[in-house]
């Protein structure tokens, strides 16, 4: 190819998310000076928090500009190197966007790591990637989790709470599942282990919360946010940990929602809420890869990915995550390795 298409962003959208407020370009293919690499990207990685990165706010990185190619973590195989350590041929993991080649940098935060030997780019943007990093730190780090504990699980059939719910699991708790359909709720149940599972397009979840977690919830991993949380809050154990890793009902919303009403439930319970970024556990990787390489060999995990195709369809395919299509990560592979 001697061309690099690319999807920029044109406008900030206004509510829900959608291919409009992308455009194609083609650009000449980028050169590369000394210490740097050219990527081709073959598969790209969907993650909610991509809808945070184009609203014109200041937040855990700067928003992604008008006529910007749109950030998003991507895995590709080098084209050409002036990088001693790395070669053509090597796959790299890092933030290529929504473009066929990106220049990266190694050593930068994001830019270019190498994949670890065995390890698909689809486990790389996945399991092994930050949906993986998120379930693993956000769970073990701000709630410590024990056996006989009561965990609730918001987007329980996501990339993030199906795993943070398994790795609750073989902490010895009890695991409820909330997802969006029945066959999402059943493969909770089935296939990643949850004791429980409710289905917040065809139940009551407040009640069904009530009924399922009959002593209270010992931890909450709260990936959605509104009414969802407030059910959560209402039902709270004595010492409670709430972990606020998304809020995915409220992020294509046109006007601010009204936060919970029932905050001070935290303090009747002597419970704690905290919310993190699994940026600020990047030093980290070595132990999580450690735990989740043994799990996923011994069997103790099990995964889904939601795999698109074709360049065309990237900004359709992030939309996906915003109206309940996906189950398990959602991915597009651009090309295969040569």
């Amino acid at each position: 190819m001697t061309i690099n298409r690319q999807w920029v962003l044109k406008s900030r959208p206004t509510g829900m998310i959608s291919e409009a407020n992308f455009e194609y370009k083609e650009t000449p293919l980028p050169g590369i000076d000394d210490g740097e690499l050219l990527v081709r990207n073959l598969c790209l990685s969907f993650d909610p928090t991509q809808r945070g990165w184009v609203n014109d706010t200041e937040s855990y990185m700067p928003p992604v500009g008008i006529g910007e190619v749109m950030r998003a973590g991507s895995v590709g195989q080098i084209v050409e190197s002036r990088h001693p350590d790395y070669k053509p041929g090597e796959l790299v993991q890092g933030t290529g966007g929504w473009q066929d080649y990106v220049v990266a940098t190694p050593g930068q935060m994001m830019s270019a790591s190498k994949l670890p030997q065995g390890v698909t780019p689809e486990l790389a943007l996945g399991l092994f990637g930050i949906t993986g990093l998120t379930a693993y730190f956000g769970l073990l780090d701000l709630s410590e989790p024990k056996p006989g504990h009561t965990v609730l699980v918001s987007g329980a059939a996501g990339a993030t709470g199906s795993v943070a719910g398994q790795i609750a699991k073989l902490k010895g708790c009890r695991v409820v599942g909330i997802a969006g359909g029945p066959t999402k709720c059943q493969w909770l149940v089935d296939e990643a282990h949850f004791d429980s599972a409710i289905d917040y397009k065809n139940e009551n979840v407040a009640e069904r919360i009530a009924e399922l977690c009959p002593d209270g919830i010992n931890i909450f991993f709260d990936n959605v946010g509104g009414e969802i949380l407030e059910a959560a809050l209402d039902n709270l154990a004595m010492n409670a940990r709430v972990i606020l890793c998304g809020g995915i009902s409220a992020y294509n919303s046109e006007t601010p929602l009204p936060g919970p009403v029932n905050l001070m439930n935290l303090v009747i319970t002597r419970s704690r809420m905290e919310g993190f970024i699994i940026i600020d556990y990047l030093h980290r990787v070595d132990e999580f890869v450690a735990d989740m390489g043994q799990w996923l060999q011994e069997g103790k995990i099990n995964h889904l990915e939601d795999i698109q195709e074709g360049f065309e369809n990237i900004p359709n395919t992030l939309q996906r995550l915003f109206t309940g299509q996906n189950m398990g990560k959602q991915l597009l592979r651009i090309a295969d390795p040569t």
